[in-house]
């Protein structure tokens, strides 16, 4: 390079094509380009996670108010279901107390299980009530 004035050469430009590490170096390098990568895919599962739990609790959330509303509405029809009931019964009752009380008995007996015994009296309101109607 010092004898390139004498022998009427100029250096104008010098481009490194390509650089070789040494083998050590280059795993080196290698080991923490991964480990870089390693980490920056931790960093984006993380970041997914959380948004994942922050989704599935923003869910959870609608859910309550969506089932609690719905419980809300169940109970008011509910509840507007029984007044009309206990209107209706109190006309039947009114129009006719002896029906109405055979109903009450025939409704008791609805509510008795399915594998439940019973006795019943020969004099009870039920038989009665059906020998009443076999007379008229």
């Amino acid at each position: 390079a010092k004898q390139m004035p004498e022998l009427g050469i100029e250096l104008v430009d010098v481009r490194i094509k390509r650089i070789n590490y040494i083998d050590s170096v280059r795993r080196q390098v290698e080991s923490r380009m991964i480990s870089e990568r390693q980490s920056s895919a931790e960093r984006f599962r993380s970041e997914g996670r959380g948004k994942s739990q922050e989704i599935l609790g923003q869910m959870e959330r609608e859910l309550r108010t969506i089932r609690s509303e719905a419980e809300r509405q169940a109970a008011e029809i509910r509840g507007k279901a029984d007044a009309e009931a206990t209107r209706i019964y109190g006309e039947s009752y009114g129009a006719d107390p002896e029906f109405y009380a055979f109903m009450r008995t025939l409704e008791s007996y609805r509510s008795l299980g399915e594998n439940t015994t019973l006795m019943i009296d020969g004099d009870a309101d039920y038989f009665r009530y059906v020998e009443s109607t076999r007379r008229r």
